[in-house]
């Protein structure tokens, strides 16, 4: 049995139990969780083994990559560039990056980057890895590029490109990456144990990542044996055309080990975070309110950056989604604790939100990496709900 550490305020005992039974139940080899009610945390809990190879156990201070719950941080570093007046989200992308405005992008505001509306999810030729981490020539590649679809007239969630693309509008902007800015801006006054672009000083603190491999592999079944309800996803999976595919294929190889240093080094504003359950929770926790006496946004930029600004069916993902101006907001597969909450999932099981109807914000980080039907934030989500009641 996983021994659970930490602690829970009265009233959160469900989160416990809920934590405890994602070890024994569903999967989870080395975790946290941590929830902020109004500027204070009501659960801190982590647990079991941060290293399958050495048996390391996962600590307070255990590091994890979230991969695109990633976004969430680079999205409020946007935000408070709009809110000091150095960043315009209706004005063309191309005012502050000429370059962009090659193959018919001129008019493309920085809005639509956040939203996922720009049809930039690949690239017609995919960079080197070392090119993609060292920034420039991707982004450089993107300025070229054609988009996939009108911009403006649907949206598809651009898992990797998003983070260039939005970073390099930061950097012109501000003089300084979405990394260092964080840094400065957010980590320092919060406290956060949270970095894009790891310090080699924090090396030694991460986890390291297991990938479990689903039980039924859809794409190798016959096409007639897959639920119904799926066959669409799993056509797109099956070509390599589909955006579905291409979104993640911007780099050759297409596959990039997130557990390397090189990566974990790297600015990587989408997909790349590495920090804890602990700095999450207290991030979001401060865009809803103080913590300590910190607040991130003003009440009136908060509304704006949590407006829903797309809905429907995602060109990429092939399910519903919604999106404000760089935050995930709910949905039916992606749930938080009320309708006016905002924050984003990573790959594999990792969530942040806040929820201003109840003032909670919420930190999920764990290392084995499950993909399709996951249980683990789910339940930790609705323990939480229960625990508001």
């Amino acid at each position: 049995m996983t021994t659970i550490n930490g602690e829970v305020a009265a009233g959160f005992e469900p989160v416990r139990e809920a934590f405890a039974a994602n070890f024994s139940e569903h999967g989870d080899i080395g975790a946290a969780v941590c929830v902020y009610q109004y500027g204070r945390p009501v659960v801190d809990l982590w647990g079991g083994v941060a290293d399958q190879e050495t048996g390391r156990p996962w600590t307070r201070d255990t590091l994890q990559l979230v991969y695109s719950a990633t976004k969430g941080a680079t999205a409020t570093a946007a935000h408070m560039l709009a809110e000091r007046g150095a960043l315009d989200l209706d004005a063309p992308v191309a005012k502050y990056w000429p370059e962009f405005a090659a193959n018919g992008k001129a008019d493309i505001p920085v809005r639509w980057l956040l939203s996922h509306q720009a049809g930039l999810i690949t690239l017609d030729q995919p960079v080197s890895l070392k090119e993609a981490l060292a920034w420039h020539p991707m982004a450089a590649a993107l300025a070229a590029q054609r988009p996939q679809w009108t911009p403006g007239t649907a949206h598809g969630y651009h898992g990797r490109t998003w983070g260039w693309l939005v970073g390099e509008v930061f950097r012109r902007v501000s003089g300084r990456t979405p990394g260092r800015f964080f840094a400065d801006e957010i980590a320092a006054p919060l406290g956060l144990d949270f970095f894009i672009g790891l310090p080699a000083d924090q090396r030694d603190r991460v986890s390291r990542m297991e990938y479990l491999r689903p039980a039924v592999d859809l794409t190798a079944v016959p096409a007639e044996s897959v639920p119904e309800e799926f066959r669409e996803l799993v056509a797109a999976w099956r070509d390599p055309k589909s955006f579905s595919n291409r979104a993640y294929a911007v780099t050759d190889p297409a596959e990039i080990d997130f557990d390397s240093p090189e990566v974990q080094a790297a600015e990587l504003p989408a997909s790349n975070g590495v920090g804890t359950a602990r700095a999450l929770a207290r991030m979001y926790a401060a865009l809803i309110g103080e913590v300590e006496g910190v607040r991130l946004l003003t009440p009136e930029t908060l509304e704006s950056a949590t407006k829903e600004q797309v809905s429907g069916k995602d060109q990429v993902m092939l399910i519903p989604s919604r999106f404000s101006t760089g935050y995930m907001l709910p949905t039916e597969t992606n749930p938080m604790t009320g309708q006016n909450a905002f924050g984003h999932t990573g790959r594999g099981g990792s969530l942040a939100f806040a929820d201003p109807e109840h003032g909670v914000a919420f930190g999920y980080v764990m290392n084995n990496i499950i993909g399709g039907d996951d249980a683990r934030a789910t339940s930790l989500v609705n323990a939480v709900r229960r625990s508001l009641r």
